[in-house]
């Protein structure tokens, strides 16, 4: 079974809201967390020249396959996680231009609509094994 590991922006509410909703969901668990601000979220920017100063992107990270940002990270989420979430893929009819627009211009409001955090979230004992840092 495929693994995926979902980096975020740890101080962003609407994030954290949404790796929640995930944990609830993974039935089969398949994914694994990161914070973007963690020595792995930076890590995984730095190798491969991606912009670490912004946290404005979800990335969905297939190790040792590829990995995607914006609206294409946030589809593939819901087709792993399987019906009804899925059906969102009917999205993946538009080009990633145009859906990441719709994106970005949530990402650019979401500490506006939903607020931040001082610092990452720390996971329950419970959780910690779906954490990396």
């Amino acid at each position: 079974m495929k693994t995926y590991i979902v980096l975020f922006d740890g101080v962003c509410n609407l994030c954290n809201s949404t790796v929640q909703f995930i944990l609830k969901k993974d039935k089969k668990d398949q994914f694994k967390f990161s914070s973007l601000q963690s020595d792995f979220g930076q890590n995984f920017l730095q190798e491969r020249g991606l912009r670490q100063e912004k946290f404005d992107s979800v990335i969905l990270y297939e190790p040792g396959r590829a990995y995607y940002t914006k609206s294409t990270a946030t589809l593939k989420i819901a087709q792993t996680l399987g019906f009804p979430y899925n059906l969102l893929t009917f999205f993946t009819v538009f080009p990633a231009p145009v859906r990441d627009i719709v994106y970005g211009f949530i990402a650019k409001n979401r500490y506006k609509w939903f607020g931040k955090k001082e610092s990452c979230m720390i996971p329950t004992p419970e959780l910690n094994e779906k954490f990396l840092s």
